[in-house]
């Protein structure tokens, strides 16, 4: 006879009866989704319906293309997926640029919209029709599905959890048909006892194969001239990745995703600065590039391939990045921060390692101070406006930047940033009008962060209707806007390849004025030394202060957007 208590039953779930739209809502809800951004619309109420109840905020901006930038910069911050909820046809396709921007950028981003009904053949004239929308996003984004069961409601958004975790995280679009979000259907809850099951998934630390380890560790060991180049998907492994670079004395450059992985006031950084002749020299001598979460695009080095005569040593998360612009002596695939741990743990247990040569650490300091004065020259036009920024944003503040000349010329390298993510710049796909609304995104995630945005007269007026929710948000947030009237980086280019100057001369309207229709603060700082007052003063008023600053010193044929 045995003693002791009999064994407790294992909790049953428990049923629920509800409409699709309540299913999907307490699916996402149940993925820590706790934000999404979007626009309620006739054929989207079913899901709006539920959302409040779930405790999920919602941030409404004023085009659905600002809810693709804001789940961006949201995302960026918290390290968490960013949502998006729009309408069919229009609504959705409004946000296709930012979702453009997404996969650029592999940021994780899932965009839901309504659909038609199953079964509803195309040319019938519904509200919203589009041809084929869910093929259109599929185009887009990493994939794009129609939720044409119940069951789907689950599967899929839990789909889109674990590729952001476990895969490049790109983004993903689901349709969810009209007549599925309104149906009466019954799902199972998992009990009290089972928490974290749904939970948003942390990155899961994909390992490399210990042979390649092995291999790519000998290489980095006997390299006299180690370089390491780091990109987007090295951010979550800043702390591995300046350890390797301490440990083997080897520099590092990084991409502008990549911007901040290792504190850019370290003597090892040279700084997002593969666009400029000097790093890519440097770089055509290193006997070792270790390519961490780059694709080494013609994006970041502004003129094709890199020319990379040494082993090329990559790891990336996405296994088709092998030999994609640069071929790999050793391709390691997996989660960055694991297999940069990976690598460490091996260079440790090799006895007798010989460091890098005191003539290399000392040439690191001329090579830094070659691509600190090529970026002087190419960027000098900015860096007073620039360094004034630095000087009135504390170290932890985010900057969002927008594809506009005192971004990629000024900011991307001169504006020194200590840790990852905290500089967001549309980078690839280049789309304009990121700045605003990213640094919406970037607010509501991590409310207690300071946050600039920082941008053109051009690139602001493709989203400036977000300030309405920028002023409804009641944040700090300096909006630094540069104004020469037009699209300058084509009036630059059309100058240089005798292009007759047609579309880009474009009058600017009144900013301040502008800023106070909305119910913001608007000013014009024609001095670096205003120009970082105001920053400061904006960061301690409430709602958004637009900064209008007169392009510095301005030359024929040359701009700003």
């Amino acid at each position: 006879m045995t003693s002791g208590h009999a064994p407790r039953p294992a909790p049953r779930a428990a049923a629920v009866r509800g409409t699709g739209g309540r299913l999907l809502v307490d699916t996402l809800a149940g993925l820590g989704v706790d934000t999404v951004f979007g626009i309620p619309g006739i054929d989207n109420l079913e899901i709006f319906r539920h959302l409040g109840r779930n405790g999920i905020r919602v941030v409404t901006p004023r085009h659905e293309q600002g809810a693709g930038y804001a789940a961006h910069g949201y995302a960026r911050v918290t390290g968490r997926p960013g949502v998006v909820l729009t309408t069919a046809g229009p609504g959705l396709l409004n946000a296709a640029a930012a979702a453009g921007q997404a996969y650029s950028d592999s940021v994780p981003v899932l965009f839901l919209s309504a659909g038609p009904p199953v079964g509803q053949p195309p040319g019938d004239g519904l509200l919203h029709e589009v041809k084929d929308q869910s093929g259109a996003m599929d185009a887009i984004c990493a994939w794009s599905l129609r939720a044409t069961d119940a069951g789907l409601l689950k599967e899929l958004p839990a789909r889109a959890f674990h590729e952001f975790a476990t895969r490049r995280p790109r983004p993903v679009h689901i349709e969810i048909p009209a007549d599925v979000l309104a149906a009466e259907v019954s799902w199972a809850v998992p009990p009290e006892t089972d928490t974290g099951a749904e939970r948003t998934a942390a990155r899961t630390a994909r390992t490399a194969e210990p042979g390649g380890i092995a291999h790519a560790a000998r290489l980095i060991a006997g390299a006299r001239r180690p370089v390491i180049v780091a990109g987007g998907g090295a951010r979550a492994a800043s702390a591995a990745l300046s350890r390797l670079s301490q440990e083997t004395g080897a520099p590092v450059v990084t991409t502008a995703n990549g911007k901040g992985v290792i504190d850019e006031g370290h003597p090892h950084a040279l700084g997002a600065a593969l666009h400029l002749r000097s790093a890519r020299d440097f770089l055509r001598g290193a006997d070792v590039v270790l390519a961490v979460g780059t694709e080494l695009a013609d994006t970041d080095t502004w003129s094709g391939p890199l020319d990379l005569p040494g082993d090329v040593v990559r790891v990336d998360i996405d296994p088709g990045q092998r030999d994609r612009n640069a071929a790999a002596a050793r391709a390691l695939t997996g989660d960055a921060d694991a297999v940069l741990r990976q690598l460490l743990a091996a260079l440790g247990a090799m006895p007798g390692r010989t460091p890098v040569s005191e003539a290399y650490r000392r040439e690191l300091a001329r090579v830094r101070d070659r691509i600190d004065a090529e970026h002087a020259g190419q960027g000098a036009r900015w860096t007073a406006l620039v360094d004034a920024l630095r000087a009135a944003m504390p170290p932890e503040a985010v900057l969002t930047s927008d594809s506009s000349m005192v971004s990629h010329y000024g900011a991307l390298k001169g504006f020194r940033v200590p840790r990852p993510d905290t500089f967001l710049h549309p980078t690839g796909f280049a789309t304009l009008g990121f700045a605003l609304p990213a640094a919406i995104g970037a607010l509501v995630g991590r409310p207690g962060l300071p946050v600039v945005a920082l941008t053109g007269d051009g690139g602001l007026q493709f989203s400036v209707n977000e300030l309405a929710t920028a002023v409804l948000l009641g944040r700090p947030l300096p909006v630094v806007i540069v104004d020469n009237g037009g699209y300058g980086s084509v009036r630059t280019e059309q100058s240089r390849l005798g292009v007759p100057p047609l579309g880009a001369d474009l009058p600017s309207p009144d900013f301040t004025a502008l800023a106070a229709a909305y119910g913001a603060h608007g000013v014009v700082a024609a001095s670096p030394a205003s120009v970082s007052a105001e920053v400061a003063a904006a960061l301690e008023r409430r709602g958004p202060t637009l900064i209008t600053v007169p392009d510095p010193s301005p030359t024929p044929g040359d701009g700003n957007d």
